[in-house]
């Protein structure tokens, strides 16, 4: 059932995944059930809303990653949406490097053993605050599917990026108040309104360039 659930899904979202990556996102889907047992990774349990809630969500910004080859996943929990989008991208040319930089060591470690069971090459994970983060060579763009505020997450992140790089904050309702309270030296270049299979919920990727 969840194989199908994740078919469907996928077809709906427009993207077009090969059996053997399908298979390998429910692969990190059972370990990630599995370690939630002891970990507390996330709130949810059944294995259908994690498909929806967690694979679905995290992958529908997939075409939104155009000619990003440098991305960073920032508090990322049990890995989302780095590790998914890592999964979805392995193969891709040139190839899309993920770094997941999560404070929380358990959440940290169970990334780690993801990379390693699932055989992440393009995956990397730092267990370090992010403003402690200083990348030898600066990211095309920043993701968060955590933070609260924008503010918070531009002002966190922009030593990150490289000039002209993005931030790509994924977010519920439009966050109209949110915005307002962006910095001036900050701007939304575009709302991307997504839908998730299943989810019943708004979506939204909000993206910022500093000006």
């Amino acid at each position: 059932m969840s194989a199908i659930t994740l078919e469907r899904g996928l077809a709906e979202m427009g993207i077009e995944l090969p059996a053997e990556v399908q298979a390998r996102l429910l692969d990190f889907a059972a370990l990630l059930q599995k370690w939630n047992k002891v970990y507390n990774l996330t709130s949810i349990r059944d294995a259908g809303q994690v498909i929806t809630h967690h694979l679905l969500d995290s992958l529908v910004v997939l075409p939104c990653l155009a000619g990003i080859e440098r991305l960073a996943d920032i508090g990322s929990g049990g890995g989302l949406p780095g590790i998914p989008l890592a999964i979805a991208t392995a193969g891709r040319q040139p190839a899309l490097a993920i770094s997941s930089i999560e404070t929380v060591n358990k959440k940290a470690s169970f990334q780690q053993q993801a990379k390693i069971e699932l055989g992440l090459a393009n995956f990397t994970v730092l267990n370090e605050r992010v403003e402690n983060v200083r990348p030898e060579q600066p990211f095309d763009a920043v993701i968060s599917r955590a933070f609260s505020e924008l503010a918070d997450f531009v002002g966190l992140t922009q030593h990150l990026l490289r000039p002209g790089g993005r931030f790509l904050a994924m977010k519920g309702v439009y966050p109209r108040d949110e915005i307002a309270r962006l910095p001036a030296a900050f701007r939304v270049v575009e709302a991307v309104p997504l839908t998730v299979p299943g989810l019943g919920a708004d979506r939204h990727l909000i993206i910022v360039e500093k000006s």
